[in-house]
């Protein structure tokens, strides 16, 4: 029995699957975000460990027997600084965090994001660790002295229940790593100025690689010390692992918190374009051959969860104002770009913010919320198409349970969207590959055989391209405002 955990921002996931992929037996324990101001965003690293204690302890109850392993996956990116023993030096800042939008931009003006694309094919962003290293390094220069490393959520916890420091490949591809070679870009480090903070970063683990629970992590999670565990991939690759797409240019869109978009690929083509615009990310996988073209917007069922507490409405009532308001929302659009520290993908700019316009006295309620779940699926297929979706696409996420917002889906990207039997695909990830580590790998390709499948309807195909070449438009006219320091 191998217990699959996913970290979640707000929400910790652990669940364990029969080997046709399908989840036996789940259990989920909430954590919390804190906002101290200054658009800063942080966790509490006890809180956190707390819920894969609580998780796993009810799996384990529930479903008896001997665990195999626990395999570790969860939120990439922000910044979680630990002493030796696994003890947070501060709190860990979220890749939600704000705080370095004033360097990212001069970072973008003056070359260095450029500089640090080149190097890598990696995109900066506020949440992102290299500015906000820069920026503790500032700001907290004792922190960091007193850090024997900074990493990331899934190897903050592995090293809580293991002792080890490690850290996975695809939570270290951003942003200093070339994921070709799997070792970090010295000139990467040093254009960000952060180069004298080297030692923090612990070397990516080789493939495959296992840890065992000590003494302490044995009695946190109530299993045998010795239990295998293994740490990553984070989320977005696990989520790909556990989708059961195998082929490249195959695309899975995950509608959670982030608008996560990601593209199976052979080869990473980094510094292959000079003109590229400085966005997304490459991030290695389980398999050496094989990268995530990643795009991941910043907000996914954020920007719907706003809106709906915005006019007192629950999820619940998504579906029924969706049916009101006719596809287009009677000539509303929206810009989706409601995260504190701007967006990501497939753009960067700290200073983009959302938007709605064509509102008028008789535009109602349905209208506005269609018109942003149609702004969020516009995004979703600005950032598939800036990946290079050429292949099935599955979706999957909070957002993908709702049968209505899916086909809005569908109907913007144009393009049937595969739906898993099994939503708890992060966590099934890090169990396939916890399975791979063990020498005992699960077959994933038939794990979409009994997806449903999300069809875009014809007769509004004219529309949804009209609408998305608007949404285009009109985002190329929001970028030039912010550039020249409005806010729209």
């Amino acid at each position: 029995m191998i217990i699959g955990v996913d970290v979640g921002t707000t929400l910790t996931k652990a669940a364990v699957f029969d080997p046709a992929g399908r989840a036996l037996i789940e259990a989920d324990a909430p954590s919390h975000l804190r906002h101290p101001g200054d658009a800063r965003v942080e966790q509490d690293l006890d809180e956190v460990v707390a819920t894969v204690a609580t998780v796993v302890r009810e799996v384990r109850a529930g479903l008896g027997g001997e665990v195999t392993a626990v395999a570790l996956t969860g939120q990439g990116d922000g910044l979680w600084l630990r002493d030796a023993e696994g003890r947070a030096v501060r709190p860990p800042v979220s890749w939600l965090d704000g705080r370095a939008s004033g360097l990212v931009s001069e970072w973008y003006a003056d070359g260095t994001a450029a500089e640090v694309h080149r190097l890598t094919g990696q995109a900066i962003f506020p949440g992102s660790p290299a500015p906000l290293l820069a920026t503790l390094q500032r700001e907290e220069p004792a922190a960091l002295e007193r850090a024997a490393v900074a990493g990331y959520c899934v190897d903050a916890v592995a090293q809580r229940l293991t002792g080890e420091i490690t850290v996975d490949a695809s939570d270290a591809s951003l942003p200093f790593l070339d994921v070709r070679t799997r070792t970090y870009r010295e000139d990467a480090l040093d254009a960000c100025g952060v180069k004298g903070l080297r030692h923090l970063l612990a070397e990516p683990a080789p493939p495959g690689r296992l840890l065992a629970l000590d003494k302490r992590g044995a009695d946190l999670l109530g299993l045998p010390a010795g239990t295998p565990v293994s740490a990553g991939p984070f989320d977005l690759p696990a989520s790909l692992l556990g989708s059961g797409l195998t082929e490249p240019g195959d695309g899975l869109l995950t509608v959670g918190t982030t608008l996560a978009c990601q593209v199976l690929s052979e080869r990473a083509d980094i510094g292959t374009d000079p003109d590229a615009e400085p966005a997304g990310m490459w991030l290695c996988t389980p398999d050496p051959g094989t990268y995530s073209r990643a795009m991941p917007a910043m907000v996914g069922t954020a920007g719907l969860d706003w809106l709906l507490r915005l006019l007192h409405l629950g999820i619940d009532d998504v579906a029924e104002l969706l049916r009101l308001s006719p596809p287009g929302a009677r000539g509303v659009s929206a810009l989706p770009f409601l995260a504190e520290s701007g967006e990501r993908a497939p753009f960067v700019d700290p200073r983009a913010r959302g938007q709605l316009t064509g509102v008028s006295l008789s535009t109602e309620r349905a209208d506005v919320v269609r018109a942003v779940c149609e702004s969020i699926a516009y995004a979703a297929r600005h950032c598939l198409e800036a990946a290079g979706l050429t292949g099935q696409l599955a979706i999957c996420g909070g957002g993908s349970r709702s049968d209505a917002w899916t086909q809005v889906f569908a109907d913007a990207l144009g393009r049937p969207i595969l739906l898993p039997s099994d939503h708890a695909i992060g966590a099934r990830g890090a169990a396939a590959a916890a399975a791979r580590a063990l020498d005992r790998p699960v077959d994933t390709r038939d794990w979409l055989d009994h997806a449903r499948t999300v069809r875009p309807r014809p007769e509004h195909r004219a529309g949804f391209e009209e609408g998305y070449a608007r949404y285009l438009a009109h985002l190329r006219s929001a970028r030039q405002l912010w550039s020249g320091g409005g806010t729209a």
